[in-house]
């Protein structure tokens, strides 16, 4: 078969590889996110970057197994540069795998997603394909959103599937379809920082997962809370936090640390879950024990609920109801519901599980025309 041909956009042009090529991929290959997220060799060397130009990319087009080109895009100076490697690997009756890398300097510019756009219209109109599946590795973000605005589906985390040098990791997989809109499918919602006068509302990080531990295994965390996992483990606290940017890139939660001003220190998390649900999104919560009494949670609650029903032209999310549900024998959770004005509209039996068993729980809402 020929080679590769060369595609443009006006923005972006894919091309052949070629010789000048070899120097910026040393340097991409070098890079640690590189080396994290996909299979190049370590160490990377000349060598190896000479027979990915010379021999891997060409032979794949001679092979019809791969359609592999070199993404070019003006950089800073307006000069065209190498900016990464995009690829369809041929799996055979009209499907393919889609694969890319991205040169450091090209990251976060869009430039990857707009030749994968390329690549696709390509692959769908001159190749006939039908279906191209995504593969990433599980916690690979910066892949995912490209497959997200792309339009590809996020199917779940097949556990250990996809060798990474001699290791199987946990591996996420989506599909697109030839005749799919190449659009996000859902919201995917950003944390933004709030600043309150006594709390900071943040996104999650790796290192609250010891302060997670705490809280979650204290006693009166865990008899509230009865789904938690008992005896609460550091692997636990892990996966709690690593879940709460899931939810988020499905457009089904929105989740904040409740952090100190001074010291970032997790004072607690506060959530909107069930987003796009008929009965409005619902607000959870629990505080850290040190962080009880302070009235720190009414404040979080009380940013959120702001934040929730500003106009999402004026940065909220333009809700127009919340819901909370308490154990109804839970007097600080309800005391918290109850000064941020929710309104008690009801009450479910056995509607919430605690340690000790199903308690009745009361239900509130709140819709913006309560807050003065």
């Amino acid at each position: 078969m020929a080679g590769a041909p060369t595609l443009t956009d006006g923005v972006v042009t894919l091309r052949p590889h070629h010789e000048d090529d070899i120097p910026a991929c040393v340097e991409q290959s070098q890079d640690p996110d590189s080396q994290r997220w996909t299979r190049v060799p370590i160490p990377y060397e000349l060598e190896d970057a000479r027979r990915f130009i010379r021999h891997a990319m060409p032979g794949g087009w001679a092979t019809d197994q791969e359609w592999a080109f070199a993404v070019q895009a003006a950089g800073v100076d307006g000069a065209p540069r190498y900016a990464g490697t995009v690829s369809l690997r041929n799996l055979g009756d009209a499907r393919a795998e889609i694969a890319y890398g991205t040169h450091p300097w090209a990251r976060g510019r869009g430039i990857v997603e707009a030749a994968l756009r390329v690549l696709l219209e390509w692959g769908f109109t001159e190749r006939g394909l039908e279906t191209v599946i995504w593969w990433a590795h599980e916690g690979n973000w910066a892949s995912r959103k490209v497959a997200w605005r792309l339009g590809f589906s996020c199917d779940g985390t097949v556990r250990r599937w996809t060798d990474q040098r001699g290791d199987l990791l946990d591996s996420w997989v989506g599909t697109l379809l030839r005749t799919d809109q190449r659009a996000p499918r859902n919201a995917w919602y950003d944390v933004p920082r709030i600043v309150g006068a006594q709390v900071v509302l943040r996104q999650h990080r790796d290192n609250d997962a010891d302060r997670v531990l705490e809280a979650c295994s204290d006693e009166r965390t865990a008899y509230w809370l009865g789904p938690l996992p008992q005896p609460y483990t550091r692997a636990d606290a892990e996966v709690f936090v690593r879940n709460r940017s899931d939810a988020m890139a499905r457009g089904t939660a929105v989740h904040w640390v409740i952090a100190d001003p001074t010291t970032d220190d997790l004072l607690g998390t506060v959530s909107l879950m069930g987003i796009g649900g008929h009965s409005g999104a619902e607000v959870g919560y629990w505080a850290h024990p040190a962080a009880r009494g302070r009235g720190v949670m009414s404040e979080a609650v009380r940013l959120v609920v702001r934040h929730a029903f500003i106009d999402t032209e004026d940065g909220g999310l333009g809700f127009d109801k919340l819901r909370l549900v308490s154990a109804v024998d839970n007097p600080a959770s309800r005391h918290v519901a109850e000064v941020n004005g929710f309104h008690e509209v009801g009450t479910e039996r056995a509607g919430t599980l605690c340690r000790d068993g199903r308690h009745d729980a009361v239900i509130y809402d709140l819709v913006p025309g309560d807050l003065s």
